[in-house]
């Protein structure tokens, strides 16, 4: 199992300035190199300063100029809100500059307040994405491409500069349902899913899933992959432990707010609403402990076949204590589970 940390910007005071959000976040990125991680991950969300990354391609051309070896994922960028006409190229481009490590990870969008400002109405965003796909995949693979459909009308043109590698980078899935799991890697592509609260049966069922699929496939599906991306924090002590699992439920004070609640957002800044979830239920469901706890709570993982664990520690702890976090995973915990299940073929990226 290979690891990744997510790359979740985080930006709680406005006066800490976003130079030094994504300095913080490109340190990270060095230090994930330097450490043997798999990858870092990019999200993309706009108007918020929570997971706050509006130019996820950029992001990923400056973290290449200073790294490596690391692979570079978009976890994940909104069809939806691009014209693919556009962003094909832009991804063509980003590709080059990260000399092919760049993984195009997708999504459909999953906050209200930022897709229907930006204009999409969230009722279509599985049809728009799905559009938005068909006609990426196309422009990628092919020149000459027209488009006669409910979102896309256009006629015949070539993006250009045409892809170094054929039809572009790998393209990751994000998507939750098992049964969505099981088509999109039937189509041949690598999955990124998460059981959210922690569900544990979800989980199983979306890894019966994706081996579903593979297996049907023989070997056209040996290459494909599946991550599994979660908020966790490897704590020094039970007393950190405790203090960072306070700042997780202080953030999600503010996430449930744009991802399931009302979206109440000032001049950018997410408003905290009362939680239902107790602080006890949420660190259960979290994977924010202390080192012999954390290699049990991920030796499941390992035993169901996940290739990549998505580590996404940034929910408002201080970023020195971040990285040093990080750093004691990898040399504390990366290497019971890197390498371990040689019996599974090795992904192709």
């Amino acid at each position: 199992m290979d690891f990744s940390i997510q790359l979740s910007a985080d930006y709680p005071d406005k006066n800490y300035g976003g130079d030094k959000v994504y300095q913080d976040m490109l340190d990270q990125a060095i230090l994930a190199d330097q450490y043997g991680f798999d990858a870092v991950s990019i999200t993309e969300h706009h108007l918020i300063n929570c997971l706050m990354m509006p130019a996820p391609l950029q992001f990923a051309v400056k973290i290449a100029a200073h790294t490596q070896n690391i692979k570079i994922m978009t976890s994940v960028a909104v069809l939806p809100l691009h014209d693919m006409r556009v962003y094909a190229g832009e991804v063509v481009v980003a590709d080059i500059f990260t000399e092919g490590r760049l993984l195009l990870g997708v999504g459909r969008g999953a906050f209200r307040y930022e897709m229907e400002r930006l204009g999409v109405p969230m009722e279509e965003t599985r049809a728009r994405f799905d559009e938005s796909l068909e006609v990426l995949l196309a422009l990628l693979a092919e020149e000459e491409v027209n488009w006669d459909g409910e979102y896309y009308h256009f006629e015949s043109l070539t993006i250009m500069p045409r892809p170094v590698r054929p039809g572009g980078p790998p393209i990751v899935i994000a998507v939750m349902n098992p049964e969505g799991i099981y088509h999109c890697t039937r189509r041949g592509f690598h999955i990124q899913t998460t059981p959210l609260s922690g569900n544990h049966q979800l989980l199983v069922d979306q890894v019966a899933a994706f081996k579903r699929a593979k297996a049907e496939m023989g070997a056209k599906g040996q290459g494909l992959s599946l991550s599994l991306s979660r908020v966790g924090f490897l704590a020094s002590s039970e007393v950190e432990k405790q203090e960072r699992i306070r700042e997780a439920y202080d953030y999600y004070s503010r996430f449930d707010n744009v991802y399931t609640g009302p979206g109440l957002v000032d001049a950018g800044m997410i408003r905290p609403l009362p939680r239902k979830q107790s602080m006890e239920e949420l660190a259960e469901s979290l994977l924010i402990c202390t080192r012999q706890e954390m290699i049990d709570k991920l030796a499941p993982y390992a035993e169901l076949g996940i290739d990549r664990l998505i580590l996404s520690p940034n929910f408002g702890s201080d970023p020195q204590l971040t990285r040093d976090a990080l750093q004691h995973f990898a040399q504390d915990v990366m290497p019971f589970f890197t390498g371990s299940s040689s019996a599974r073929t090795a992904a192709t990226f």
